[in-house]
């Protein structure tokens, strides 16, 4: 397919994302900026390419919603993918992940992170702009769980992006709407279902907001990410979601639930060329619960920089730690993308068109045939000298006759 090769390409460029759209060039996204990387789309062949990928329900369905939604193994690469409608026709918008689930050393990110997933209980916010590897930092807390406690994970996602293999914990992966027909209904059936820690990938309804809150008071902790600048905002954007007669018990809810909010970007390390993330850290200390019961979200930024001693981080504080950081970890350091670990690459399923010529004879994977055993060869038989030529009679011969006249050659040369 096509798209293998765009998606190859844009990986050994080092890309996070391929843009494609029909009668405009290939653009991908290397370090933090758009840049041309290839030829004009053919409409022709991004539209064999959806068809591929989303198979025959998957394109009725992108047919009557202008959109689509999945991921899948591309290449050897794991992507997040998003097909969609514009004034040109057909368009792709590519995220390309890690390779494989990794830790929060693997990431690059702070390890006080890791005190995060100390808790049994409350609610573990992770946000951030479009982009800025939200769901990478949700997985590293995920494997972080699961490489050191025995836990019950139960996960909402839409679309699945990261697959878990199951070490100490036991993971169980629902994609929305494949596994529940919504995150709504994805959390209450997941309380059901014995979790220790319930992951939501992305907050953005009131109503999913409200049971997640719901969810982390009730002895479970969860993790979830959504949309924000800074920390402030995260917390402002949640509690504004909801009426102005309730926001009052929303933010005493988030005061007493809340484990901690991370915010974070991307920042471009000229000295090791390479792309970081860079935090900001907010921890529920007296001054912040207080700051969020009262809804002064704009003091949140000095209960940051007041609260460096109870290990929370501001943007500037976190930009000091990373000059002084000099053993990053780079992309080449982690698994190839041809070489994914089981578990960590989904099959890709393509269903062809009734127009889609098929593969030659000769590339058509068929079922394999034993092969017949070789005869045995009498021990005494000698091959022929290498000067002597016994000719086989040109009209067709049936296998007595043939048998009859090799039995006449080996008695010919026998001793």
């Amino acid at each position: 397919m096509i798209l293998d090769e765009w998606v190859a390409h844009a990986w050994a460029l080092g890309a996070s994302d391929l843009h494609l759209e029909a009668g405009t060039p290939v653009v991908a996204r290397l370090r933090g900026e758009l840049q041309t990387v290839g030829a004009v789309v053919l409409a022709e062949s991004l539209v064999q390419a959806a068809q591929d990928c989303l198979g025959a329900t998957g394109w009725a369905q992108f047919r009557d919603r202008g959109s689509a939604d999945l991921s899948l193994a591309i290449a050897g690469v794991r992507c997040r993918l998003n097909f969609y409608q514009t004034v040109r026709g057909m368009a792709a918008a590519i995220r390309l992940l890690a390779p494989a689930v990794m830790d929060l050393r693997a990431c690059n990110l702070h390890p006080d992170l890791r005190k995060l997933i100390e808790a049994t209980t409350g609610l573990i916010i992770i946000s951030g702009p479009t982009g800025s590897g939200k769901s990478t930092t949700l997985a590293a807390l995920i494997e972080e769980i699961n490489a050191t406690r025995s836990r019950n994970i139960i996960t909402l996602e839409s679309p699945l992006e990261y697959i878990y293999t199951n070490r100490r914990s036991f993971i169980r992966q629902r994609e929305i709407p494949t596994h529940s027909p919504s995150f709504e209904q994805g959390i209450v059936d997941s309380l059901r279902e014995n979790p220790d820690v319930l992951v939501v990938s992305e907050m953005r309804t009131p109503e999913v907001m409200r049971l997640t809150l719901n969810a982390a008071e009730t002895g479970h902790l969860v993790l979830a990410t959504m949309h924000s600048a800074t920390c402030a905002e995260a917390l402002s954007r949640l509690c504004m979601s909801f009426p102005s007669d309730i926001q009052g018990s929303v933010r005493a809810q988030l005061a007493d639930c809340l484990v901690g909010l991370s915010c974070q970007r991307f920042d471009f390390l000229s000295a090791h060329r390479l792309r970081v993330p860079r935090c900001e850290f907010l921890l529920p200390s007296s001054g912040a619960r207080g700051t969020i019961r009262a809804g002064n979200f704009s003091q949140i930024a000095n209960v940051l920089q007041s609260g460096g001693d109870e290990g929370m981080w501001t943007f500037d504080r976190y930009r000091r730690w990373m000059e002084g950081v000099t053993d990053w970890t780079r992309p080449a350091q982690t698994v190839a993308p041809h070489n994914l670990p089981e578990g960590n690459s989904a099959p890709r399923t393509s269903t062809l068109s009734p127009s889609s010529k098929p593969l030659p004879g000769a590339l058509l994977q068929t079922k394999p045939v034993a092969a017949k055993p070789a005869p045995a060869r009498p021990a005494q038989a000698a091959p022929p000298a290498a000067d002597e030529v016994f000719e086989v009679p040109a009209e067709d011969m049936d296998l007595a006759q043939l048998a009859e006249l090799a039995k006449k050659v080996v008695e010919r040369k026998a001793p």
